[in-house]
């Protein structure tokens, strides 16, 4: 049997690449996809380079037509992960950009629909496929000023218990990892619009914020689940952590 194949979504930084890098070092050939070419390329060569299998496509969930050109050139897909995503802002419900919502709501949701739906064929086809959607605890419960991420956080989580419900008796399950406050290099970057100070108080006192890896270590004990083992919703924080709200600041 050939390698079984993982693509990943969002494998330009932060959980993406760091899930890529695991499932790598778990013996899966992994189809590395995000936006930045230059960024997936630069990770395939370190991959390749240890000795593992990687490929790497840049790729923009957004892009329908894209998507669909992206998947009819893959001969496996054994694994989807669904990393690609972020937020935009922190104003309020009154103060919000409409635009901010449906750009949040296009990656978030829209782009994990389309590759999903490309994909499943392919899922299918394999005999023990699996979905997996990176969620997060904003899916499960909202918090001030963080109104459109999770309004799409909340559709990234009824994606997969849709999808749950749709593919049983599939050789196909969904795995949803909802992770908690985790320190990357651009999320809390990008959400502030590039404001490094502000993205960097979000963990002023927080001793230890879970990191990409400690993700992606998550990510990959899901996946590498026997395959009749589906692991539905998976909520990972800090011990810093115990809720949005519930936070120690020591």
């Amino acid at each position: 049997m050939s390698t079984r194949t993982a693509v990943v979504t969002g494998a330009s930084s932060g959980i993406g690449a760091a899930t890529a890098r695991r499932l790598a070092a778990e013996g899966y050939r992994v189809v590395l996809t995000a936006r930045r070419k230059d960024r997936v390329e630069a990770l395939a060569e370190e991959l390749t380079g240890a000795g593992h299998e990687a490929v790497a496509h840049a790729l923009d969930v957004t892009d329908r037509p894209a998507v669909r050109r992206f998947a009819d050139g893959l001969d496996r897909v054994d694994v989807l992960l669904n990393v690609a995503g972020g937020a935009i802002g922190t104003e309020t419900v009154a103060e919000a950009d409409p635009d901010d919502w449906t750009a949040m709501f296009a990656v978030n949701v829209v782009g994990a629909l389309q590759i999903t739906q490309a994909l499943l064929p392919a899922l299918v086809a394999s005999g023990a496929g699996t979905v997996l959607v990176l969620s997060s605890t904003a899916g499960l419960l909202p918090y001030e000023g963080g109104g459109g991420y999770v309004a799409a956080k909340h559709g990234a989580h009824a994606l997969a218990g849709t999808l749950r419900l749709e593919l049983c008796g599939s050789p196909v399950r969904v795995i949803e990892v909802a992770p908690g406050l985790v320190r990357t290099e651009e999320f809390a970057l990008n959400r502030f619009r590039g404001d490094a100070g502000r993205a960097a108080a979000v963990y002023d006192g927080v001793a230890q914020p879970l990191t990409a890896e400690d993700v992606a270590d998550t990510v990959a004990w899901a996946v590498t689940r026997p395959s009749h083992v589906n692991i539905d919703l998976l909520v990972v924080r800090p011990r810093a952590q115990a809720a949005h709200h519930k936070i120690h600041r020591g």
